[in-house]
């Protein structure tokens, strides 16, 4: 196995990479910019190397300076994470040929999958199900007019090089062409340097759903069931859950055999996701995303699979040693992803430094996070700060623990989008499974206030804290360990934070 690795990321998910190479025994280093100078990663990994600057394009883009901290610090692989540089090809080819194991699939199928016109030809030739559409690019609004009078209104307008929801348009009629063309080429052209667009039916109330599969490079290959992703905001997720409640044995065996034919198509090898609309029975290729997922834990909940852990088992070269007979769906996972927006404000991002912080706990609660006291939080990278995740024997168990693990959580400094994420789970609609992609906007969040019950047991708690804080002050000992009762130390829950989490000590920066 490795004997050190390079993590090419921050935040949650070099977190995340960090604890399983750990278990593995595996060393790991972390780079960091000079705005994550403090940064959990920073700080818990084996070795820390300073990228310097401050925006992603001068560290964690910066593919030169990644590559010289590997070789510095000997790593003998780079694992990406997600983001960044993640899906990059030429990166891929440029570790390789430093003689340094990619933690990813290869190049060719990164690039195939990465653009989506030339994966809608692939998987046609594969003969998985795609949305009907064109498979070349329309250079013009006219040639896109004429192209959606043939596969009719309403039609997507979607970036050949798209990807995070960017370059997306949905038009409903001819007149409203012209104006979502020029934008979403605008778009593409700004996001990807590729203004190049295609042209898919629309699905009405469509649902989300993706299929993780692992690929190892002895010809083995299995999935992990799905993940239903319907929870989104301009095309982002924020909720999803697995396994989805409109998928059966039946059905989830049909899409998995669809989704290791996607991977087959490309030589896949390591961790995937294949991505799926369904719509009124039927079930299309949307993309795959050559990489781990933001939302993998939940498929770690419900197989008891790491799959951080198989993505370093087969870029080492080991077998998957095991096939899909030995794959086991036990219970339901629910994860929440806490950005840092104000959901009352249009979801506009919100910024500032975090003053305090109380994770939920308690049984078959998760927690991924990079997050800590002192941490400040701007525009520069992604707003998300944390994932929750729990698991419960069936959904509505996982909705209950969602629900208790976020009215637990508290983060001061910063909005989050937690309390729309209650009140989706609140909403009778979610409870019942009658949702898709077009949920979250049509939900009013003003419909759901706290039930008078959660109120009172927040005031409760509010007035716990400050009567222990009250006895703290007028301690005149000065006893600062907790009351004593009966020659026993106790300390007060509510007396202040006192965790041993290294997110509350002080940095040791290491280089």
């Amino acid at each position: 196995m490795f004997k050190r690795i390079l993590i090419a990321n921050r935040g949650e998910i070099a977190m995340r990479v960090i604890r399983t190479a750990r278990e593995m025994g595996i060393e790991t280093v972390s780079v960091y910019s000079d705005f994550d100078r403090a940064a959990m990663h920073t700080r818990m990994a084996d070795r820390s190397v300073a990228l310097g600057g401050t925006q992603p394009s001068e560290s964690y883009l910066d593919m030169d300076k990644i590559l010289k901290a590997a070789k510095e610090t000997g790593s003998e692989g780079i694992h990406p994470g997600y983001g960044f540089l993640s899906e990059n090809a030429e990166f891929a080819r440029r570790v390789e040929a430093a003689g340094i194991v990619w933690i990813g699939p290869p190049a060719d199928a990164i690039e195939a999958m990465g653009d989506k016109i030339e994966s809608r030809r692939r998987m046609r030739a594969a003969d998985v199900p795609v949305v009907p559409g064109l498979v070349d690019p329309v250079a013009e609004a006219q040639s896109a007019i004429a192209a959606a009078e043939e596969i009719g209104y309403p039609i997507a307008l979607k970036a050949a090089a798209g990807g995070g929801g960017k370059g997306i348009r949905i038009v409903h009629k001819a007149s409203e062409m012209e104006l979502a063309f020029r934008t979403a080429q605008g778009e593409s052209e700004a996001a990807f340097g590729d203004g190049r667009l295609y042209l898919e039916r629309y699905l009405d109330r469509p649902r989300h759903i993706e299929v993780q599969v692992l690929f190892d490079n002895h010809g083995n290959a299995i999935h992990l069931g799905e993940r239903e992703c319907s929870i989104q905001r301009r095309h982002q997720k924020l909720i999803e859950e697995s396994p989805s409640v409109i998928v059966d044995d039946e059905l989830r065996a049909q899409m998995g055999e669809v989704a290791l034919r996607a991977g087959h198509a490309v030589k896949y090898r390591g961790a995937g996701t294949v991505e799926f609309l369904w719509s009124g029975g039927e079930f299309f290729f949307l993309e795959m995303n050559t990489r781990l997922q933001v939302e993998h834990p939940i498929t770690e909940m419900v197989t008891g699979c790491d799959l951080v852990r198989e993505q370093l088992r087969v870029a080492f070269g080991e077998p998957l040693g095991y096939d899909q007979s030995d794959v086991r769906f036990q219970g339901h996972s629910i994860e929440v992803r806490i950005n840092a927006e104000d959901p009352e404000q249009g979801y506009l991002p919100s910024t500032g430094t975090i003053r305090n912080l109380r994770w939920p706990g308690g049984p078959w609660v998760r927690v991924d996070s990079g997050l800590y006291r002192g941490l400040e939080v701007g525009l520069s990278y992604d707003p998300m700060l944390a994932k929750i995740i729990v698991w419960g024997p069936d959904r509505n168990t996982a909705i209950a623990r969602m629900k208790r693990a976020l009215q637990e959580f508290h983060v001061g400094g910063v909005r989050t989008g937690a309390s729309a994420a209650l009140s989706v789970l609140s909403d009778e609609r979610f409870v019942d499974g009658d949702i898709d992609t077009h949920f979250l906007e049509q939900l009013d969040l003003t419909q759901h206030e706290p039930k008078m019950e959660d109120a009172a047991a927040l005031a409760a708690a509010v007035h716990r804290h400050r009567l222990a804080r009250r006895r703290a002050l007028s301690d005149s000992k000065g006893n600062r360990e907790g009351w004593r009762a009966r020659g026993r130390a106790f300390s007060s829950p509510y007396a202040g934070p006192r965790s041993a989490d290294p997110s509350q000590q002080a940095p040791e920066l290491r280089s």
